[in-house]
């Protein structure tokens, strides 16, 4: 088994890159399709699905995986409240994604409806800055003081 020190870093690394990724969805992506329209949006959103899930997949498993790990092998890491908040953040980010993007990308996979696509850029600054938050919030413990096995 990985130490806490290999895990909290795995974890903050994908949330690092994550919250880059996030921000380039909130800032480019997401208000380009609002430029998209017509008979051929239905089929962008579809496509970006599935790309996406290839780039944000891993990192958000990985960060995940980490965040489990940690808590089976030292569930006293939620005492240090830095670690508490970033986990809360994460399930943010994870009830986000499941109750507000998930259903509103489906929806946009039927029809090209503007208030919808407007609607998902403004429930993305959940996760976008909930990311951020979780980066920083990680970054800031392992740059603090090492953490023991």
């Amino acid at each position: 088994m990985p130490s806490t020190l290999q895990l909290l870093t795995l974890e903050a690394v994908a949330a690092l890159l994550m919250t880059g990724i996030i921000w380039f969805v909130q800032i480019v992506h997401y208000p380009l399709l609002l430029e998209v329209g017509g008979e051929r949006f239905c089929r962008y959103v579809q496509r970006h699905q599935v790309l996406i899930t290839w780039v944000v997949g891993p990192p958000m498993l990985l960060e995940v995986a980490c965040a489990a790990a940690l808590l089976w092998t030292r569930p006293a890491l939620l005492l240090e409240p830095a670690y508490a908040i970033s986990f809360g953040l994460l399930l943010v980010i994870w009830l986000s994604t499941g109750l507000l993007q998930v259903p509103l990308h489906g929806k946009l996979c039927k029809v090209c409806d503007e208030p919808s696509v407007r609607r998902l850029i403004a429930t993305n600054w959940i996760r976008t800055v909930a990311w951020t938050g979780r980066a920083a919030l990680l970054g800031s413990l392992l740059l603090r003081s090492p953490l023991d096995n």
